[in-house]
Order: C-alpha cells, then structure tokens, then sequence
C-alpha cells in the first residue's frame, strides 16, 4: 500500500481514528486528526506553537477554546448535507469537545503564534462556490480560505464532487516557493463517500515521476499531498467529499496547473 494512503485504526479512548502530525508525514507544517465521538465522549487538545481549526465534519458538540464557550453547535447528519459548523482555536489555548449524540470531529493544525481569538465559523461564514464545468464540476466549501484573517497558517476547504465527476483537476500543484506564480503548500485530502460502500481514486504525481501513485481511497481514507499533482475522480453513483488541510511557510494558495492539460481551462480564442 502507498506510503501516501492513511487507513483508519479502531478508536482510541478519546475516539481518534487518524493522527497524521508533521512528523509522521515527513514534512514540517500540516497535522490532521479525526475523532468518532459516542454520546457524551470527549476529545480534547491544545498544543504551544500549533493553530487549530476544529471542523465538526457530522453531528453536534459542545465546544469550548481558552475561555469561549460556544455551547452546542453543529447539526448536519453528514457532510453531504451542507455546509457546516468550525472552530478556530489560536495556538497554545486548551479545546475541549464533547459529543451530543454521535459526533465525527476533525481536528486540522498548523504552525501559529498564539495571534487571535477563538471563533465560531457557522454555515453562513462558509457558502458555497461552484467550480468547474461539464463532469469537471464540483462543490467548495471555504472554511479558511486564504483571504480569512482568522488563521496565521491554515487553510481549510470542504469538497463535494458528485458521481463521475473530477476534482482538484486539471492536474495542478503547489510544492514551490515561487510566488506570486506558485506557494509551497503540504496538503492532506480526508474522503467520505455517499453510499460509504464506494471508492474514488486519487492520484499524486511529479513532472519528473520520481513521485507517481496512483492510490484506491475508501470511505474514511486520508491520502497525503506532500508534493506533484493530485487530481481526484469519483465513480458513477458515489458522491465524494473531502475535507482539505494546507499549510506552508506563507499562508497564500497560488497553484501551477500541469502544462499537458493547461488547455482545460485555457481562455477561448
């Protein structure tokens, strides 16, 4: 199996089921972690130099962060369902979120100073974009975008690509430092799929190939984006979401589209 593709473990005591942090991805700037919360179960955190963005990805919690207490927030039965509820939490202050009734928590971090205050991030902050056309469209959630001046590193966006459409295509990436025509971002994807019996497929890729997989993601996958392009495709009758963590060294999204399909989106002559 790719190095690249995290399955789930069994929960833990606090109902974690991923725990990707920057070293155990071999890179320096995204952790990523999700938590399966019964009724009344507790996940809490809180870490010096690391922001965080809890993302309330299915059902409602009670949330706090430093001394804000949000109390019950959430609602959607699936992230098919809308956009949802999220927390920013700046780096060094304790959370604590406590499930009423089940409740999937994903828990995004990257580098910060400790700069902000906690807030509430509720559907009417997020919208939706449509992006794409044809069997190229798809449903963006920006939770944290990079024009939000909430977050010091990340950036966090919700996707729903329908059945037999593409995502995060045409090919593009983000791996340089050479803005304003290109950011160095690391990236994780987390996948659910409507029926949660299907899959997708996602592919990561260098110009060079010395990075070139090609991975089958389930319903509850992470898939890492250290580097290359990293197109999407979900098949007939699957409804794909994904929830995306970026982060790098300026907080800025500029990407570099692969030039052998430069012409998909292309301006008409």
């Amino acid at each position: 199996m790719s190095k690249l593709l995290v399955k789930p473990s069994e929960p833990g005591d606090d109902g974690r089921v991923h725990a990707v942090t920057p070293a155990s991805a071999g890179w320096t700037h995204v952790g990523f972690a999700v938590h399966k919360l019964a009724v009344g179960g507790v996940a809490t955190g809180g870490e010096a130099g690391r922001e965080v963005c809890l993302v309330l990805v299915a059902g409602r919690a009670r949330v706090t962060a430093g001394d804000r207490d949000f109390g019950e927030i959430g609602g959607r039965a699936s992230p098919f369902e809308g956009a949802g509820y999220s927390v920013y939490v700046p780096a060094g202050l304790p959370w604590r979120v406590e499930a009423v009734g089940d409740c999937e928590l994903a828990v995004c971090t990257a580098p910060g100073t400790g700069a902000g205050a906690p807030t509430l991030i509720g559907p009417d902050d997020v919208g939706e974009e449509v992006r794409g056309t044809g069997t190229n469209v798809r449903y963006v959630r920006n939770i944290l975008p990079d024009s939000s001046p909430l977050a010091e590193s990340l950036l966090v966006v919700e996707v729903i690509t329908p059945g037999g459409h593409w995502s995060s295509y045409p090919s593009h990436k983000h791996d340089r430092d050479a803005l304003p025509a290109e950011s160095l971002l690391e990236e994780t994807y987390y996948h659910r799929l409507e029926p949660s019996q299907g899959f997708a497929f996602q592919r990561v890729y260098t110009d060079d190939r010395s990075l070139d997989e090609t991975m089958t993601v389930e319903d509850g996958d992470v898939v890492l984006v250290p580097r290359g392009y990293h197109p999407v495709a979900a098949p007939h009758g699957y409804t794909l979401y994904y929830l995306n963590v970026m982060a790098g060294p300026k907080r800025i999204w500029r990407f570099h589209n692969e030039p052998a399909h430069a012409w998909l989106v292309a301006p008409k002559a």
